[in-house]
């Protein structure tokens, strides 16, 4: 204040100086600013707190580089900074939202370290949580991937990821801040930066759903589906402004913190294929532009640059030390930071001002669908409709997403609360794939014994989904090669609520069925039958199903290889069938956890069209546990003809790998069976990013088990006993095998062959 008046000119009159009566005045203006300075000092945690500068927080997009934001937040906590406002681009953006919404540094730490990122950005459901028929399709080496078809041909999604599982994890973490639609009103203002895929124009977000503006933000072109709001596609927003930091000034800030984890671009040594050639020309163009917002940087702002080297912006594996670069980047600028840091007392009001109130839980008075979603009102109800009149509960509404997402129809599902005549309510949003609702799934079975004998299969399976309200689907198979075969079935529900079901169908199949006598082959036989059968049922959860059915049918069976002056036989079947079945393996190639159970009764009658009366039953069973990557399977199958006389038709084969490993495919057949198995293999590759880096496993197997003519030549001493040595691979089109088989009588049998379940 000394300063200021001397710094004034010296007031000069022909007279000399002041008037006495200026002179008093001067002296009272002098002593009233003094006293006001005190005054000043004496509040001086609360001016701090009110004149300090604005500091703005800008966040560079970078995928899994993206995670060294949160070091350098956790740094900027550690030394009392406090943040203002907040634009973020991409990955920048979902950190930047979380930290928006009243999250802790630490807390987001906490949310990185606990994600299974591998899950988190997988959308299709675990199998474990699947509903039981889309379980099935896993079954009959039938690739596990649905490519959609229309009236164009062959649909594919607009992204290879929808965001169902990662839009569910930021809709729980933001729960606080879930009714706030004017990111002005977060704990921190907030704006996330999109691409309008349709104009190439910037999108800057600062009002609307949260989530639904970091998941725009952060949906990089090809990998993600775009996101559609406010009648635009949204995709990532480092396309066009990767750096935001002009985004940041019009916050009314002072002075930026950013931090840029652009990816650097390739050395010309690594430019070695046409993929690296294409993402170092997109870089190039992201680069540029960081650079000029970069080059605009008043010389109060602080840039932070993580050193993260060439971590790739997928490899979320590596986020641990992505976090650590962070906070080592902010520890190297902490001289710069400290300048802006708050005492003790103005950084605890900062951050009680920041902390969202954390509201009662409201109370749910309604539970509906947008206008978009109403065709499956009766499927949320079916779910969450209990959740009508009580406490939200998250946990629960999870589940019931969880539950419809697993009916594989939808490509996304959210929620939202809203407020109508002061009720509270939840509506949903369902959004059916847009690659839907018909999907084909092909596959291939290829098979070769090194002993001149190979087998071949190809199979289109054809989902119609959707059909009316109550989720009704027809499934057709088409299958070509050594077991030709055709089936379609209509699946009809009964209810959302109650899962019982209807469902006609028919089948025709082909295959080759060994005759031996004494061990010995006499004839090898082709068998066709064709069946209508209408089963009605109840699915159980998603872990099983009942069925009960009539069934009819026609078949022939004649010599294909061997004495020809043996009959040729023509049957009918018809009767009666019930089948259990329980599946909660999480593999059906390679399990590593769950069980298999099925148990199937036919009874012929000749009233209903079969040549004889008789009972078949069969049961199969399958145990996976693992430790480590180490996993054991205990697997058996048991079945009989309980009639006097069986058919030839209704025989039981064995042969082939894990099946008697020793044996060629096939190779015995009889009215009873058994065999048991103890399967262990250890996982020697996890899988990569790479094409060729495929999940690989080695292994052996201890196989025990016979046909019999009569049941009562069933016995442990009649067991054959076999094994087998093998190497996996779990290839996008199914498993991969090659394999060793040994029987006890030394006889060998080795096997190569793709797209085979156990």
């Amino acid at each position: 204040m000394f300063r200021f008046f001397s710094r004034q000119p010296c007031l000069h009159s022909d007279s000399g100086t002041f008037s006495k009566r200026a002179r008093i005045g001067m002296l009272f203006v002098f002593i009233l600013t003094q006293l006001t300075s005190l005054t000043s000092f004496a509040q001086a945690p609360v001016e701090n707190q009110a004149t300090r500068p604005r500091i703005g927080l800008v966040l560079s997009g970078g995928g899994a580089r993206g995670i060294a934001h949160v070091g350098v937040l956790k740094v900027l906590e550690e030394l009392q900074v406090p943040i203002d406002a907040i634009a973020g681009t991409s990955m920048g953006a979902l950190v930047g939202g979380l930290y928006a919404s009243g999250l802790s540094a630490n807390q987001i730490e906490a949310l990185v370290n606990s994600l299974d990122w591998q899950a988190a950005f997988r959308d299709r459901p675990s199998r474990t949580t699947l509903g039981f028929r889309r379980k099935q399709d896993d079954r009959n080496f039938l690739v596990r991937y649905s490519l959609g078809v229309g009236k164009e041909g062959v649909e594919l999604p607009t992204g290879l990821i929808q965001g169902q599982n990662q839009t569910q994890i930021l809709r729980g973490a933001t729960l606080p801040v879930a009714d706030i639609t004017n990111f002005d009103q977060l704990p921190i203002p907030f704006r996330a930066i999109a691409t309008d895929l349709e104009s190439g124009k910037e999108v800057v977000m600062d009002s609307g759903d949260l989530v639904t503006a970091m998941r725009a933000s952060m949906s990089a072109p090809g990998v993600f589906t775009p996101v559609e709001l406010n009648g635009r596609l949204l995709v990532d927003g480092g396309l066009v402004n990767n750096l935001p930091t002009d985004i940041a000034r019009q916050m009314h800030v002072d002075v930026l913190i950013v931090i840029d984890v652009s990816f650097p671009l390739y050395a010309r040594d690594e430019l070695t294929s046409p993929l690296s050639v294409t993402n170092q020309s997109t870089a190039i163009m992201v680069r540029n532009r960081t650079l000029e917002k970069r080059a605009g940087l008043d010389a109060d702002d602080i840039i932070i640059d993580p050193q993260l080297g060439t971590m790739s912006s997928a490899d979320f594996s590596r986020a641990p030390r992505a976090l650590a670069a962070g906070e080592a980047a902010a520890h190297a600028m902490q001289e710069q930071l400290r300048e802006l840091s708050l005492s003790t007392a103005d950084y605890q009001r900062y951050l009680a001002a920041r902390t969202p109130d954390l509201k009662q839980t409201p109370r749910i008075d309604f539970i509906r669908t947008d206008a978009g979603s109403s065709r499956y009102a009766a499927a949320v109800q079916s779910v969450v409709g209990d959740l009508q009149g009580q406490p939200l509960d998250r946990a629960r509404i999870n589940q019931g997403l969880s539950d419809l997402y697993s009916l594989d129809l939808f490509e996304a599902i959210d929620y939202k609360l809203v407020n109508d005549d002061d009720q509270t309510g939840v509506e949903f949003h369902l959004k059916p794939k847009s690659w839907g609702p018909d999907y084909v799934r092909v596959g291939i079975n290829l098979e070769d014994d090194f002993a001149g004998n190979s087998r071949y299969n190809l199979a289109g399976r054809l989902i119609m989904t959707d059909i009316n309200k109550l989720g009704a689907e027809w499934l057709t198979d088409v299958q070509i090669g050594d077991r030709p075969r055709f089936a379609t079935e209509f699946f009809q529900p009964l209810s959302w609520q109650q899962r019982y079901f209807i469902a006609p169908r028919l089948e025709y199949g082909v295959h080759n069925l060994p005759l031996l006598s004494d061990d010995k082959p006499v004839a090898e036989y082709r068998v066709r039958n064709a069946a209508a059968s209408l089963d009605v049922g109840r699915e159980l959860s998603n872990w099983g199903e009942l069925r009960f059915g009539l069934q009819r049918g026609t078949g022939t069976s004649y010599v294909l290889v061997g004495d020809p002056s043996l009959p040729t036989e023509h049957y009918g079947t018809g009767g009666l069938v019930a089948r259990f079945a329980y599946d909660t393996l999480d593999n059906v190639f390679f399990p590593r956890r769950g069980q298999q159970f099925s148990l199937q009764w036919n009874r012929g009658r000749t009233s209903l069209g079969a040549d004889q009366d008789s009972t078949r039953v069969s049961a199969e069973w399958q145990l996976a546990k693992t430790f480590g990557r180490y996993t054991m399977i205990l697997s058996t199958d048991v079945g009989s003809v309980l009639s006097d006389k069986a058919a030839t038709h209704d025989y039981f084969t064995l042969g082939g790998f894990l099946n008697l490993s020793g044996m060629t495919s096939n190779s015995i057949s009889g009215p009873h069976y058994g065999i048991a198995r103890f399967i262990y293999y250890r996982q020697i590759g996890r899988g990569g990013t790479g094409v060729l880096e495929l999940p690989a496993y080695a292994g052996i197997s201890i196989e025990a088990g016979n046909v019999w003519s009569k049941r009562s030549d069933a016995s442990f001493a009649s067991l054959r006993h076999d094994g087998s040595l093998f190497f996996a691979a779990d290839s996008p089109l199914g498993p991969l095998y090659l394999a060793a088989g040994l029987d006890d009588r030394r006889r060998t049998a080795f096997y190569l062959f793709l797209g085979r379940s156990f």
